[in-house]
């Protein structure tokens, strides 16, 4: 997959006159990995092992094999806990979030400018989840 700005790929298609044009177009920029690729991908960039993420992430081992195996598809919050038990910098979150198709974290949301302050100072799911309770949201589960 080649990169395009999201903005200019929007700015195109609104003003394409011709769907199928536009996606001939821009084939090359759409998405075309899976989500358990692009997990797989930081793992080998990172240096990571699968267990020790999963171990992190404090999900079920069996049930995290399979997120990585593609053999599940992860919840929003199963796929932060993993991002976090990566410990993967915001942008490569929201990074990820987006590309499992699901809304990134917004900072108007005071549980997600929680887990986003959480990211940035490098806290662990349990501690993450400490601070939500603290603030009396739901925690990652």
């Amino acid at each position: 997959m080649l990169w395009k700005p999201t903005d200019d790929l929007m700015e195109e298609l609104t003003r394409s006159e011709n769907l199928d044009q536009y996606i001939k177009k821009n084939e090359a920029y759409f998405i075309d990995t899976s989500l358990a690729e692009a997990l797989n991908q930081k793992l080998k960039e990172k240096g990571l092992a699968k267990s020790a993420v999963i171990k992190a992430a404090e999900i079920n081992e069996i049930y995290g094999y399979q997120i990585f195996s593609g053999k599940r598809i992860p919840s929003r919050e199963k796929l932060l806990c993993i991002l976090i038990g990566m410990k993967l910098s915001l942008p490569e979150v929201q990074q990820l979030l987006k590309l499992a198709m699901y809304a990134p974290l917004y900072p108007k949301n005071i549980r997600d400018s929680i887990i986003i302050s959480g990211l940035q100072h490098s806290k662990t799911v349990i501690e993450i989840n400490e601070l939500l309770y603290d603030h009396q949201e739901p925690t990652l589960d």
